[in-house]
């Protein structure tokens, strides 16, 4: 009879399912780590694009570095996982939409560093010329409060932050259609740099609020089994 291998524990099933349960809440909780650090990521970068405070902006590009390696430890943890434990069902779901929800964060923390490099880029000079400030103080605030609820949201689980961060994400696209309206305007007659960067601006607002709704849809999937109806990922 061959000898048994010392170098594994020797755990029943009970054990191992325990394990693994620990496994999966550690992944919700590096999410929910990742999230955080967006939040403040796109709270200070609103502050620096906000007062043109270049020390705020190098602080979120510098910071977009721990982001990026957050997100990395949380896939290679979730590959891990999958690769030992063979999960099936929800347990499946759960680590494959980390997987994606990681993406999304990440993603998310790149378009703050994008907003605070906008900031560095023109100081001493606002980024956004008079007539669009209080829209982009506006667009600033809703990020911020999306970034928020997007934290709750995977604390919790529970589908009212989604359907909050979706109600503001209405508001930010409405803004940012207006961006647009403004520099196609006759009346505009900032210049070309201006113009670009305010252009850029508002896309970077606007695309972290999309992604902060891509990740409420992936835990709707989680708690149903389900996508949204077709009309919602319109």
């Amino acid at each position: 009879m061959r000898a048994p291998d010392e170098r594994r524990p020797n755990m029943n099933g009970r054990n191992m399912r325990e394990v693994f349960q620990q496994e999966l809440a550690e992944v919700q909780e590096r999410l929910v780590a990742i999230a955080e650090s967006v939040h403040e990521a796109i709270t200070l970068a609103q502050q620096a694009f906000s007062t043109s405070d270049v020390a705020l902006a190098e602080r979120v590009i510098e910071g977009d570095q721990h982001i990026d390696a957050q997100a990395d430890e949380l896939d290679e943890l979730a590959i891990d996982v999958i690769a030992r434990q063979g999960p099936v069902a929800r347990d499946l779901r759960i680590l494959v939409s980390s997987l994606r929800i990681s993406a999304s964060l990440e993603r998310m923390g790149d378009l703050a560093r994008h907003i605070a490099t906008l900031a560095r880029y023109r100081f001493p000079d606002a980024v956004v010329p008079e007539p669009l400030i209080s829209t982009f103080e506006r667009m600033g605030e809703l990020d911020i409060e999306i970034a928020r609820l997007n934290v709750e949201l995977l604390k919790t689980e529970n589908l009212e932050y989604h359907e909050k961060i979706s109600e503001l994400d209405i508001e930010l696209d409405e803004l940012h259609k207006s961006v647009f309206d403004s520099v196609l305007a006759e009346e505009w007659n900032e210049p070309a740099n201006a113009t670009v960067d305010v252009t850029l601006a508002s896309r970077y607002h606007e695309r972290f609020a999309d992604h902060a709704v891509t990740i409420g849809k992936k835990i709707q999937y989680l708690s149903t089994g389900d996508w949204a109806p077709a009309e919602e990922e319109a």
